[in-house]
């Protein structure tokens, strides 16, 4: 079965940089222009009209701005976005909009090529969330969905190349300020992902949320302790101790009976 293609949206004001980034997208594979946009109001009604995989996204535009264009279709309705700005100083607001990386003009094929590996990885598991939670609008009451429907590689970028990480080797994972790191063995592998989109993500008879910043692999735990004042850790078998909320000690416990 052929994996359906990333689906890009390109938005620039300037016919140029619009065609730059084309030719880009054109010598990679798996990729499928899915529309252009020379402003912000053509953008707002492409993205709502195609729903893009990625969007790259002109910053200065005239009259409404790249970041405008994310305000009126809205954070959470945005698809993963990469900024393209000339200013440099725009990069840090372009992150409080929840951007997923940013191109500085004049940028280089390198640059690029890891900005779209990021779009990639992001779109990999942003499908996967998607793809649950249409097969649990079709079940009855709160089953989970099928265990092969979860995914089973967790996509990671480091300097411009992603690798995949079998979810059979994560012993646990934390997080990271608004982010989080996936633990294997010694290694720490930082991912441009919330907790909870992880969460979502992962088979839940596999994976379970035993705090606000910690999922586990149920089947890496070795020991519930007790420690003092009420508070409860999980030993893993690789020695590494990860918190147990209160809230979700009973469930944690039953669990592991299991």
């Amino acid at each position: 079965m052929t994996a359906r293609p990333l689906r890009v949206l390109v938005v620039d004001d300037e016919p140029l940089a619009r065609q730059r980034i084309e030719d880009l997208l054109a010598h990679e594979e798996g990729i499928e222009i899915a529309g252009t946009a020379d402003n912000g109001d053509v953008a707002i009604e492409r993205i709502r009209s195609l729903n893009p995989d990625l969007v790259f996204l002109d910053v200065q535009m005239p009259g409404m701005t790249g970041l405008d264009v994310v305000r009126s279709v809205g954070i959470d309705a945005m698809p993963p976005t990469i900024f393209v700005t000339a200013y440099d100083q725009h990069a840090l607001k372009a992150f409080e909009l929840a951007a997923l990386d940013y191109l500085v003009k004049p940028f280089d094929d390198e640059r690029f090529e890891q900005a779209l590996a990021r779009g990639r990885a992001h779109a990999e598991l942003r499908e996967a969330r998607a793809l649950r939670e249409r097969l649990r609008a079709v079940l009855e009451g709160d089953a989970p969905a099928p265990a092969s429907h979860y995914i089973q590689r967790i996509p990671v970028e480091a300097r411009g190349k992603v690798t995949y990480i079998p979810v059979d080797q994560v012993d646990y994972i934390a997080a990271s300020g608004p982010y989080a790191e996936i633990v294997v063995g010694t290694r720490r592998h930082l991912v441009r992902e919330t907790m909870q989109a992880l969460e979502d993500s992962l088979d839940p008879t596999r994976f379970m949320r035993v705090h606000r910043s910690a999922i586990v692999p149920l089947d890496r735990v070795d020991t519930l302790l007790r420690g003092a004042g009420g508070d409860y850790e999980l030993q893993l078998k690789n020695g590494a101790r990860v918190r147990v909320s209160r809230a979700k000690r009973e469930q944690v416990e039953q669990r592991l009976k299991g």
